[in-house]
């Protein structure tokens, strides 16, 4: 047996979740559930967003159109039906340490590498290794994040 028949294909695999989910069809029930989902992530991601503008040394309303911006494409382009997309508590001091060394053009060319890199990550298919690494060393970078801060 091939292994190509039984993995999908490019287009299968890359296809925005949005687009299959308009396919397989999207009723008002469906809707009211993501509007409250989706308010439920604001009244958090928002603020937070914020936090982390103020952190960077830009104005707080960066923080919001970024948070908005970046909501939506997550929400529209990711690969789950059910991914919430945000701010992370725990980059407040990789944006700040950032600035500080390279400033805003800086942080902006590291968020742009950084989607590329996770692109090239997603094309090559290299997402399966996540395995490899052992716990510890994720509770252990998660750990040394928090006590950073």
């Amino acid at each position: 047996m091939q292994a190509s028949a039984t993995r999908p294909g490019f287009t299968a695999l890359f296809t925005p979740k949005l687009l299959t989910v308009l396919r397989e069809g999207y009723g008002l029930g469906a809707l009211k559930a993501d509007i409250v989902a989706g308010l439920t992530v604001a009244i958090i991601a928002l603020p937070l967003s914020m936090a982390i503008a103020i952190a960077s040394g830009v104005p707080p309303e960066r923080g919001l159109y970024t948070a908005i911006v970046g909501g939506f494409l997550v929400s529209a382009l990711g690969g789950s039906r059910f991914q919430i997309g945000g701010p992370a508590g725990a980059f407040i001091v990789l944006v700040f340490a950032t600035v500080q060394a390279h400033g805003i053009d800086g942080l902006i060319l590291a968020t742009f590498l950084s989607g590329f890199i996770l692109l090239a990550i997603g094309l090559l298919r290299l997402g399966t290794f996540i395995k490899y690494v052992p716990y510890p060393v994720t509770v252990g970078f998660t750990s040394g994040i928090a006590s950073s801060s």
